[in-house]
C-alpha cells in the first residue's frame, strides 16, 4: 500500500487533522445517549430527538451541494463544522433541559454541508485506485479515536456520567476546533472546487437547486448506482439505530455499569486494527463485492448475538463486537470507495448532496422508529439492524451481478 506521504495534498492534509475530530468524538458519542436519559429524557423523547437532527440534516444536504460549490470545498467547511460541531457540543456540554437538546439538535443537523464538503475534498484530487486505501485510512483513523474511549469511561468512573460527560463536550469543542482550522491551512481548494466556484458566482440558491433535475434525471436512470445506493442507505440506516440505542441496551436492559460501556469501542477499535493488519492483506483486491457479501453476513450475525439471550452474557456481548469489528473493515472502505467511483467527479457535490438527501430520508424516522421499538422491546432495534444487512445482502448480490455482466460485456467488444 502507499504511504501516506504519497497520498495527494488534501486527502493527507485531511487525514492527519481526522484524530482531533475521531477521538473526542469517540468518547462522548458512547455516552450521548445515556447522558439524555440522565438528564430527564425518555426513550420516546430521544428518538424525537434523534429525528429532529436527521429532518434538519434532510434541509442541510439538500443544500450541501449548491453551497459546497458557492462557497468552495475549503470554506464551505470551515464555516458549517464550526457552527455543527463547535456550537453543537458546547451546547451539549452546558445543557440543562430538552430545549438546549433541541437546539444542538438543529444546530449540528447543518453537519450534512461539511460532509459533502469533506467528501469532495478528500476524493476529488485522489486517482480512483488510490481511494480505497484513503477510506481504510480514515477507518484506521476512527479506529484509533476508538482506543481512547475508556478514557471517556475514567472521566465517567472519577466525576459521575453527568458532569463526565459534559468535560467530554468541553473537550470535543476545543479539540474540534483545532482541528477544522489546522485542515483548512493544510488543504487546497480543489481544480474542480474552484472551476465550480466561478460557474456558480452569479447563481443564486434558487436557481442553483432548480439544477438538481437533471442530477435526480442522471440518477434514476443509472441501475447500478441505484443499488449500490441503496446498500449504502441500509448500511447508514444500522450505524444510525445502533449508534442510537446500543449504549442504553446496554446500561438500561442489560444492567452493566456506565463506566464498562467504554470499553467496547476499545474492543471494536483493537480488532478493527487487526483485521486491517492480517486479514484484509489476504483477502485482495479482486474480490471486493465477494468481500463485502462476507462482512454483511458477519455484521448480521453480530447483531442477531445481540437479539439472542444467551448464557455467559459477558462472552457474548464480547463475542458480538469482535464479529461487528471484523464485518465493518470487511464492508466500510470497499462500500466507500464504491460509491465514491459510481459518482461523475464534474457533479459529485450534486450528486452526493442528493445521495444524503435520500439516506437520510429513508433514516429520518429511525430515531422514532428505534425509541417506540426499544420501549416494546429492548432488542427490537437490533433485529431492525438484522433485518437491514439481510436486505444489504441481497440488493449486493444483484449488485454483484450487473457489474460481473458488464465487465463481460466490457470484454467481449473488444
Amino acid at each position: 500500500m502507499l504511504g501516506l506521504s504519497k497520498l495527494p495534498k488534501n486527502a493527507r492534509g485531511c487525514l492527519l487533522y481526522e484524530p482531533f475530530f475521531l477521538i473526542p468524538y469517540s468518547m462522548f458519542s458512547t455516552y450521548a445517549t445515556i447522558y439524555m436519559f440522565e438528564m430527564g429524557m425518555n426513550e420516546t423523547a430521544i428518538g424525537w430527538i434523534t429525528t429532529l437532527t436527521l429532518l434538519v440534516q434532510v434541509f442541510s444536504s439538500f443544500i450541501s451541494g449548491y453551497l459546497t460549490d458557492r462557497l468552495g470545498r475549503k470554506w464551505a467547511l470551515l464555516y458549517f463544522d464550526v457552527l455543527s460541531w463547535t456550537v453543537g457540543t458546547l451546547l451539549w456540554a452546558v445543557s440543562q433541559n430538552i430545549w438546549f437538546f433541541i437546539a444542538a439538535a438543529i444546530v449540528n443537523g447543518f453537519q450534512r454541508v461539511p460532509h459533502t464538503a469533506f467528501y469532495c475534498l478528500l476524493v476529488e484530487d485522489t486517482a480512483p485506485k488510490d481511494r480505497t486505501y484513503v477510506f481504510s485510512v480514515l477507518q484506521f483513523v476512527g479506529m484509533l479515536g476508538g482506543l481512547f474511549a475508556p478514557l471517556g469511561g475514567l472521566l465517567v468512573a472519577h466525576y459521575g456520567l453527568i458532569p463526565g460527560t459534559r468535560i467530554m463536550y468541553f473537550l470535543a469543542c476545543v479539540c474540534m476546533t483545532i482541528q477544522f482550522i489546522g485542515r483548512h491551512f493544510a488543504t487546497s481548494e480543489t481544480e474542480i472546487g474552484l472551476r465550480k466556484m466561478e460557474e456558480t458566482r452569479s447563481v443564486g440558491l434558487l436557481a442553483g437547486l432548480r439544477e438538481y433535475k437533471g442530477v435526480i434525471r442522471e440518477m434514476t436512470g443509472n441501475g447500478p448506482l441505484l443499488l449500490i445506493f441503496g446498500v449504502y442507505i441500509l448500511f447508514q440506516f444500522q450505524l444510525t439505530l445502533k449508534s442510537t440505542y446500543l449504549s442504553l441496551f446496554f446500561v438500561d436492559h442489560l444492567h452493566l455499569d456506565s463506566g464498562i460501556v467504554s470499553i467496547f469501542p476499545a474492543v471494536t477499535s483493537v480488532f478493527m486494527l487487526l483485521s486491517m493488519w492480517l486479514l484484509l492483506p489476504r483477502l485482495g483486491n479482486d474480490k471486493l463485492h465477494t468481500i463485502m457479501l462476507w462482512g454483511f453476513f458477519i455484521s448480521l450475525l453480530s447483531n442477531l448475538v445481540l437479539v439472542l439471550s444467551l448464557p455467559g452474557m459477558m462472552f457474548w456481548l464480547i463475542f458480538s463486537t469482535i464479529l461487528a469489528a471484523v464485518g465493518t473493515m470487511m464492508t466500510y472502505p470497499y462500500l466507500e470507495a464504491a460509491v465514491a467511483n459510481a459518482i461523475d467527479d464534474e457533479n459529485r457535490a450534486s450528486i452526493f448532496a442528493m445521495l444524503s438527501v435520500l439516506i437520510l430520508l429513508v433514516i429520518s424516522p429511525s430515531g422514532i422508529i428505534g425509541g417506540w421499538a426499544y420501549k416494546w422491546d429492548p432488542t427490537m432495534p437490533f433485529l431492525l439492524i438484522v433485518l437491514s444487512f439481510a436486505a444489504s445482502i441481497i440488493l449486493l448480490f444483484m449488485y454483484k451481478r450487473i457489474a460481473g455482466r458488464a465487465a463481460e460485456e466490457g470484454r467481449g467488444t473488444r
